[in-house]
């Protein structure tokens, strides 16, 4: 399994983007997909997962501002950021969980930069 993130960059405070996170590998659409986040001196914390079925959860503080969507005829997932904050810069990962009927393994995508100026 591969994952490719892009669509980072820097947008001003109140602004938005649409992050977008390419995987490979014929069973990803059974994956739980994910994005994560990682801010300098801080661990890297999730911000939203999607089941292959559609359901959703998100941190608390991106809860109504952001949106996880998939697409997995395309093998896509997509993340939404609205109202941007500066505390939302970070790196972003993509992320791909596989059930343990799967193999259980965890993968992860290279990283898109996120920086949110105020």
């Amino acid at each position: 399994v591969q994952l490719q993130a892009f669509g980072g960059g820097l947008v001003q405070a109140g602004g938005y983007l649409r992050l977008a996170c390419s995987a490979s590998g014929s069973t990803i659409s059974l994956a739980v997909m994910g994005w994560y986040r990682q801010a300098p001196g801080t661990q890297r914390e999730l911000v939203a997962r999607i089941t292959s079925g559609g359901s959703t959860n998100y941190a608390d503080s991106v809860k109504d501002r952001f949106t996880i969507s998939r697409d997995n005829t395309m093998n896509m997932v997509y993340l939404q950021m609205n109202s941007l904050r500066p505390e939302d810069t970070a790196i972003y990962y993509c992320n791909a969980d596989f059930p343990r009927a799967l193999g259980g393994r965890q993968f992860w995508g290279q990283g898109t930069l996120v920086t949110v100026s105020s």
